[in-house]
């Protein structure tokens, strides 16, 4: 008997029926090769041939000599089918035994693990050997029920209603106590880009009320140190650390646990660190009961993220966009098929329904006028039209005769066909379609798996920044105080000079921590 192997080759550059007829049928000519399967969508041919005669590089090459980009794909597996099955009365361990060693002794069946527990069974096995109806009749024939596993149908973990739920309430809290906080910035900065209006410091509030262009009424202080404007901005921050930033808090500390740094961490540490930091200042000037009104950056927690919770929700609304044609796509799929025995002469002996999981390469499917094409196929018997749009796009129905290919999930409109399934479960079209759309949705862009890989060196390398901001102005400031003495804002000799070179240092390696977050990156 002659020897025959299987190989599988990649093959690009096919744009339609037509190219996998052709490349069939070149093929099929060839010595040695006893059959070929090309899958339009995965881009996948599988070869059976004889080793003595030729070679999977060989094959692959004469696809090339037809125009298209051919490789040979190493690892064979990828042929197995994979089925899934509930069993049920095992009552014990020999039970199972007997299950897995009577299928490992089945022609075809490659690997096999039954559960007691879960009453699940595993198996790998050879859709050219033996079919899922074949093992479901071996385990019933030891006098045990099964089912399939049901797949859920439905794209149920592919709707993204929640995250567009969740990203949306963040983006609205944080914008609604951003615009105040946003507001009071510009006008103090308008305000103080006008000093001489801003003469009578120690202003009564009440005149502050009457002259609306003076800052003086945010600067007004409340308590000994802490002004209105830095009161407001501190209320107006919080809600937007607590329930803005809540989602980014738990992300970071679940990337912080695996010790990776994602640009979560880097979000909840700028925000966490600007708002800390001013809490403390202000507290610090409260028990120090400061005239100058010392610098916060309460404004930057809410706008920060107010920009990157737009992204995110915007991000979730397109690909709940997708994941809505999936859906549809997915529906698509017929549920059962007919399955028929045929006598001599193509004469019908038997029909049976069966889970379109179930039918097996090789079945002879029925499909009746109007009914949908539960696998891809080769027609048999039988000449009708069929509508292949949510395929192919092709508004106009296409002429079926014997010798003629099927996909799955065309609907067939006058005549009753007899096809002969070639990619039956997920190797149909219409599985490969809805699995690349799948892949895309699950896949990051290239340039975002570039942002989560710069981040993680970013994090480590702004922190360590930050860190070096600090000790320079320390011993620049123990070294020569002049020069911090000439950048801190309300230097009174009150307060030790150590004390103000630390605060300064502070100052502006927080500075740094801020601006230096890469909103940028994050945001784009």
């Amino acid at each position: 008997a002659k020897t025959i192997s299987k190989c599988y080759v990649q093959v690009t550059g096919m744009t339609c029926a037509s190219c996998v007829a052709n490349i069939e049928r070149n093929l099929r000519r060839e010595d040695g090769i006893h059959s070929i399967l090309v899958a339009l969508m995965a881009g996948k041919a599988e070869v059976r041939y004889n080793p003595a005669v030729i070679h999977p590089s060989a094959i692959a090459e004469l696809i090339r000599e037809l125009g298209f980009g051919a490789t040979v794909m190493e690892n064979c597996g990828e042929g197995d089918g994979v089925l899934e099955l509930v069993v049920r009365g095992m009552t014990c361990a020999s039970c199972v035994h007997k299950i897995e060693s009577t299928l490992m002794k089945t022609k075809g069946v490659l690997y096999c693990s039954v559960a007691l527990a879960t009453n699940k069974a595993h198996i790998k096995y050879d859709p050219e050997a033996v079919g899922p109806r074949d093992i479901i009749q071996v385990i019933k024939d030891l006098g045990f029920t099964t089912s399939l596993v049901k797949k859920d149908r439905s794209a149920s973990h592919l709707d993204h209603k929640q995250e567009i739920r969740q990203w949306k309430r963040s983006f609205v809290v944080s914008f609604v106590f951003c615009i105040p906080v946003m507001g009071l910035m510009i006008y103090m900065m308008v305000m103080n880009s006008h000093p001489s209006e801003a003469h009578a410091h120690g202003n009564e509030s009440s005149e502050g009320r009457e002259a609306p262009h003076s800052p003086m009424l945010l600067d007004h202080q409340l308590l000994p140190g802490l002004s209105v404007m830095n009161f407001l901005s501190f209320l107006l921050c919080v809600p937007v650390q607590v329930f803005g930033g809540w989602h980014f808090y738990i992300q970071a500390y679940r990337a912080l646990k695996h010790s990776t740094a994602n640009m979560d961490v880097l979000v909840v540490l700028a925000t966490s660190i600007a708002f800390l930091y001013s809490f403390v200042i202000l507290l610090v000037a409260m028990a120090e009961r400061a005239e100058v009104n010392p610098v916060t950056f309460f404004d930057t927690p809410p706008m920060l993220f107010v920009f990157i919770s737009l992204g995110r929700w915007l991000e979730h609304v397109a690909k709940g966009k997708t994941s809505e044609a999936l859906a549809r796509l997915i529906s698509l799929q017929a549920t059962e098929a007919t399955i028929v025995t045929l006598g001599p002469e193509n004469v019908l002996l038997s029909e049976e329904q069966v889970d379109v999981e179930l039918v097996q390469r090789g079945d002879i499917v029925k499909v009746v006028p109007g009914g949908k094409f539960p696998v891809d196929g080769r027609v048999i018997e039988g000449h009708s039209m069929v509508d292949e749009s949510l395929i192919t796009g092709e508004a106009m129905p296409v002429t079926k005769k014997p010798g003629n290919t099927v996909i799955a999930g065309s609907i067939n409109q006058n005549g009753s066909l007899l096809i002969s399934a070639t990619h039956v479960g997920a190797d149909t079209t219409l599985s490969q379609i809805v699995k690349l759309v799948e892949e895309a949705q699950t896949s990051k862009a290239p340039i975002q798996q570039f942002a989560d890989k710069l981040s993680g060196y970013f994090v480590p390398f702004i922190v360590a920044v930050s860190v070096v901001t600090l000790l320079a102005w320390i011993i620049i400031g123990f070294v020569d105080f002049e020069i911090v003495e000439k950048y801190f804002l309300g230097y009174s000799p009150s307060i030790s000079s150590a004390e103000v070179v630390v605060r300064f240092a502070f100052q502006a390696s927080i500075t740094v921590l801020c601006i230096a977050c890469p909103c940028s990156l994050g945001l784009a």
